[in-house]
């Protein structure tokens, strides 16, 4: 088992930034990937960012690369997603997820869920 839970969502105007945590608990750290997802309203789940098990391998949805950063600290058993040039279509609620298989980009690869966190950017 592995429980996950974010914070540092909120509002914040386009241009600004963020940092999104994810505290891991549960399961060695370091043996799964972690991803991050959005899912807008209306909308269906999407992959943003996902870092894998040590070595560091990242990816990045196309819509954000070069604004976010995803990274994880072993030390505190976080994950972390940098946002940064926020703009009003990245408003969602972001999720963190764990992922014993394969680096994937696809919700159904990952096994646990945090409860969510909201991402409002204002125009």
């Amino acid at each position: 088992q592995v429980q996950l839970v974010e914070s540092g969502g909120g509002l914040v105007q386009a241009g600004g930034s963020l940092r999104l945590s994810c505290a891991a608990s549960g399961r060695s750290f370091s043996s799964y990937n972690m991803g991050w997802f959005r899912q807008a309203p209306g909308k269906e789940r999407e992959f943003v960012a996902v870092g894998s098990r040590p070595g560091g391998a990242t990816k990045y949805a196309d819509s954000v690369k070069g604004r976010f950063t995803i990274f994880r600290d072993y030390g505190k058993n976080t994950v972390y997603l940098q946002m940064n040039n926020l703009q009003p279509e990245d408003t969602a609620v972001y999720f963190c997820a764990a992922d014993f298989g394969q680096f994937s980009v696809l919700p159904t690869s990952y096994d646990y869920w945090g409860q969510g966190t909201q991402v409002t950017v204002s125009s």
